[in-house]
């Protein structure tokens, strides 16, 4: 287990401070703002230790309303919506500063036996060990670029190997431009058996990428002056379960922009062609 996963975790291990209220800190980051994936799972931590263990979280709808401050901790507030008798739902709102940067709402299931299909296969694409990692492609893409060549060399917690070109690629080679994205990922570490985290660890990748569908389909990147963007709602539904350190597929595309905004979906399959994640976001793309 590398030390960016190790962090990851401890960050994920959330420090309860009253009954429903939980607190969270974010690594030191010198380029961007809190990590949306970050927020997103924390709150999915924080709602999760309020719910029974025999019931899983299924769906979850969230807003990024303010970007997040790297340099305090962000608190956590759970609100108990309901408990049914198969279904329960929880509210949750990260706040910083006083003042909401993010809120959540997820549902929780019971296991239940129903009808099953899959109406589309998994994309035939190479296999994830045949592809480079993130790191080299992207040590290639930014070529002098001091500051974020050495973003790009350091340890992360995730292995990422894409299939579709990265978008600093697409900017330079305009045949290369496209609205789909596809990218294999794992944690390259044996994780506990848990099933809320290995959902938790699928949230917090499924933000990493959806952006840079839509600015892979203008072949724009994110370093350009002229470019700025953040997410701004995500959505996911889990369909079955699934390792977050086995290889998953995520197959994405950006059927829309316009109005300074872009939309971007994404499926996540099983090495053995199984839908287990399904994802939708809309994001801010600015171009002055």
């Amino acid at each position: 287990m590398n030390s960016a996963l190790k962090e990851l975790l401890d960050l994920l291990d959330l420090e309860q401070i009253e009954l429903d209220i939980f607190r969270g800190r974010s690594p030191e980051e010198r380029i961007q703002r809190v990590f949306g994936g970050q927020v997103a799972a924390q709150a999915l931590v924080a709602a999760g230790r309020t719910v029974p263990p025999d019931r899983m979280v299924h769906s979850l709808h969230a807003y990024f309303i303010r970007p997040g401050d790297p340099a305090i901790p962000i608190v956590y507030n759970v609100e108990r919506v309901r408990d049914g008798r198969s279904f329960t739902t929880r509210r949750v709102v990260a706040i910083q500063h006083g003042k909401a940067i993010f809120t959540m709402s997820a549902s929780f299931h019971v296991d239940e036996p129903g009808v099953a299909h899959q109406a589309r296969p998994m994309p035939d694409v190479p296999a994830p060990e045949s592809l480079p990692t993130f790191q080299s492609r992207m040590l290639a893409a930014f070529g002098d670029d001091t500051l974020w060549r050495e973003w790009a060399a350091k340890p992360r917690p995730v292995d990422f190997r894409y299939v579709s070109a990265l978008p600093w690629e697409a900017q330079r080679d305009p045949s290369l431009v496209s609205t789909e994205n596809n990218a294999w990922f794992r944690y390259d570490a044996e994780l506990p058996d848990d099933p809320l985290l290995h959902v938790v660890l699928a949230a917090y990748a499924s933000d990493f990428t959806l952006v840079d569908t839509v600015l892979l389909a203008h072949g724009m990147a994110w370093g350009a002056t002229n470019v700025s963007g953040a997410s701004l709602d995500h959505a996911m539904w889990f369909h079955r379960p699934f390792r977050a350190d086995d290889w998953l597929l995520y197959a994405q595309e950006s059927p829309w922009s316009g109005g300074a905004r872009g939309l971007a979906r994404g499926e996540m399959y099983t090495s053995s062609g199984q839908l287990a994640v399904s994802v939708v976001q809309e994001c801010l793309i600015r171009v002055s």
